[in-house]
């Protein structure tokens, strides 16, 4: 039964109903992050229908994901247009190619391949160049790029440096002879891959004006969701189904463009009032997924940037402040996280409601060693476990071989290099994106966690003994689960959302990315940023590490998009050290303190400890049996500095304990009675 028009209109907010009252001509929504997009835009494809403004099968519907697409048919089914067709532009192109196509060519449309990868490496070969499947992959995101930005084979070499394309290890000119030699393959073998579903369907659509009638009469009236994703190709078989008609309704926001390199454009979405005359364009502003706090922090985010879409206005009453924490090094911070995690599974909050978000999956490496430690299950999205990488596993295995042969020398960390060596790993990171940078940064935590495991007296220095711990967390990060935390990249969160979100290593060099050099690029990480804080509905904390590693030298800074957010924490060096509770300056020689590891134990580098080096031996004592106990390495339980720091400064309180830099509320709950007792011994 089709619910009655007024019905559908008294459910939606005022901007909402203004979408939905908008059922003619060119229409485009600029919809912030959880202003309720999809429901403004079924409901008006609803209320046409009811009002007999449009025929159910006269509708496209057009999204950029199977699961988008099947959210949008149900929701409609719900409202009474069961009729109405909400396809992705790959499918809703695949049916007319599949009708049409042999009508016009009298032969069968040909084979759709699976995979991009096995006609690349053919194509390869032809150019007599060897390809490592890490190329091949960066080739396959090539072909898309080409393809969608309608750049040929014979334009790809002068174009490629101003686009900012590049694949390691080949210059753009082996780049453009091997798209070449692919499309010549893929013809040769009657296949098609996934852009040529699109250029088929504009070419057939250009070429046959009975078939582009057809598909008109059909198709009246048009909805596009996520217009900011729309990539050239997209955008101009969008205009051969409207025939120069403006029955269409576009819905975006310019302030989560963040597939720019992939061939989004979102001057698509900015420009469509130049582009149609009459343009009715509708904001909407009314956020209702998240808390007051998250929406400032987001909205503070975007103030005075070139990436600023809607201001959005929180709807939900207030929530939890924002928190904003520094932490020594990655293992402290993946640490803090956990222990937070607990605390809110304890509150009440399902951990399928919690999600751990970074820029790269080799981030995820920590965060699954604090959970698996804990007991906390996790899944992640996107990607695989880290012990599941094939670079992982083979670099693992590898370690191992080198470890029964006894080729292990007297320094660890400098023989893992070696074996890593072996497999590609540089001291220095590659440039650029892409598959070759993704095996660097998981060759590089196994680097980084060799130097821990030599960092931490308890574990040892040997390779078998390093290739046994990671064996042992592999073992932990595998146990299977039926529910967890989500732990993703900001990427493979869009389009999800969660009760509490931490978004981590927000530090110069991974937000914004160390390869994001133009001023676009850059823009595009902070979008990226923005997508992150705004899956948050109700819990938000956003963290950093001044070093990789424990031990490791804390030059890193706070990410420059926090300045607006968390202004008082913009450097470790210059943070004020009151509000970080610090000693400002040196209890031996009154001078002020450099640096994070100075304020730490409140003397300057050069001066003699003043500890007490007794207590410092104790304290040892009691982190070796405790991390033995608990089956963590060392430096989990707390760093050499954080053991000084307490030494030095004796806290008689739990308050006094907290104030000490790498000691927050979850090292409080987990050890604070027993170094609480050591000291007063």
């Amino acid at each position: 039964m089709t619910p009655r028009p007024d019905a559908l209109l008294d459910a939606l907010d005022p901007e909402q109903r203004q979408v939905a009252e908008a059922l003619r001509g060119p229409v485009r929504v600029l919809a912030g992050a959880g202003t309720g997009k999809t429901r403004a835009i079924t409901h008006r494809i609803a209320h046409g229908v009811a009002t007999g403004v449009y025929q159910p099968t006269e509708v496209l519907a057009v999204t950029f994901t199977t699961r988008a697409a099947g959210e949008m048919r149900g929701r409609l089914r719900q409202l009474g247009a069961p009729g109405v067709q909400a396809r992705t532009f790959h499918a809703a192109a695949l049916r007319q190619l599949r009708y049409f196509w042999p009508h016009l060519h009298g032969a069968e449309l040909p084979t759709l391949t699976e995979s991009k990868i096995p006609l690349l490496a053919a194509a390869t070969r032809r150019q007599r160049l060897q390809a490592d499947q890490g190329q091949l992959r960066d080739l396959a995101s090539e072909v898309e790029w080409a393809k969608v930005s309608n750049v040929r084979p014979d334009e790809y070499a002068a174009l490629a440096a101003s686009r900012g394309r590049d694949v390691n290890g080949l210059d753009a000119e082996t780049v453009a002879r091997v798209l070449a030699a692919y499309e010549d393959v893929k013809r040769g073998q009657g296949r098609m891959d996934m852009e040529d579903v699109l250029l088929l369907t504009a070419a057939m659509l250009a070429e046959d004006e009975r078939i582009a009638a057809q598909i008109r009469r059909q198709y009246k009236f048009f909805t596009v969701d996520e217009y900011q994703d729309v990539s050239p190709l997209q955008a101009a078989l969008l205009d051969l189904w409207l025939g120069g008609r403006d029955e269409i309704c576009v819905v975006g926001d310019p302030a989560q463009t963040i597939y720019s390199f992939a061939g989004a454009n979102a001057a698509y979405l900015r420009d469509f009032p130049r582009k149609y005359a009459g343009t009715t364009s509708i904001d909407l502003v009314r956020n209702y997924r998240s808390t007051p706090q998250v929406v400032a922090a987001a909205n503070t985010l975007l103030a005075g940037s070139s990436s600023r879409g809607v201001e959005l206005a929180a709807q939900r009453p207030a929530g939890p402040a924002v928190t904003h924490r520094e932490h020594p090094d990655e293992v402290e911070e993946a640490e803090a996280v956990a222990a937070e995690v607990l605390a809110l599974r304890r509150s009440g909050v399902p951990l399928s409601e919690i999600a751990v978000l970074f820029r790269i999956n080799a981030q995820s490496e920590a965060f699954e060693d604090a959970l698996a430690a804990r007991g906390i299950g996790y899944v992640i999205r996107g990607a695989a476990r880290f012990f599941d990488r094939a670079e992982v596993r083979q670099a693992v295995t590898l370690l191992r071989g080198a470890a029964r042969s006894g080729q292990g020398g007297d320094d660890l960390v400098a023989e893992v290099r070696a074996t890593l060596a072996g497999m590609g790993w540089t001291a220095e990171a590659p440039t650029g994106r892409g598959t070759a940078r993704d095996r660097w940064e998981s060759l590089q935590a196994l680097v980084a966690q060799a130097e821990a495991f030599v960092a931490d007296p308890a574990m040892g220095s040997t390779l078998g003994g390093f290739v046994d711990d990671l064996d042992k967390r592999a073992a932990e990060q595998h146990a299977p689960v039926a529910d967890g935390v989500t732990l993703a990249t900001l990427h493979a969160a869009k389009g999800l959302e969660w009760d509490a979100v931490f978004v981590c290593g927000v530090q110069e060099g991974s937000v914004p990315i160390t390869f994001a050099s133009t001023p676009a690029e850059v823009e595009e990480e902070r979008r990226l940023l923005y997508v992150g804080l705004t899956r948050a509905r109700e819990h938000l904390a956003i963290s950093w590490s001044l070093a990789r590693n424990p031990g490791g030298r804390r030059t890193r800074k706070p990410s420059r998009f926090l300045a607006g957010i968390a202004p008082e924490t913009l450097t470790a060096a210059s943070a004020p050290t009151k509000a970080r509770g610090k000693a400002a300056r040196c209890r031996s020689c009154g001078r002020p303190l450099a640096t994070a590891s100075e304020r730490k134990v409140g003397r300057c580098g050069d001066c003699p400890a003043t500890y007490d080096e007794d207590l410092f031996a104790r304290l040892k004592e009691w982190r070796l049996a405790r991390a033995t106990e608990d089956q963590v390495p060392a430096y989990v339980v707390f760093t050499d500095k954080t053991l000084e720091a307490i030494a030095e400064v004796k806290p008689a309180s739990t308050a006094e304990l907290e104030r000490i830099s790498g000691i927050g509320p979850a090292k409080i709950e987990r050890y604070a009675d027993d170094v609480l007792a050591l000291v007063g011994a």
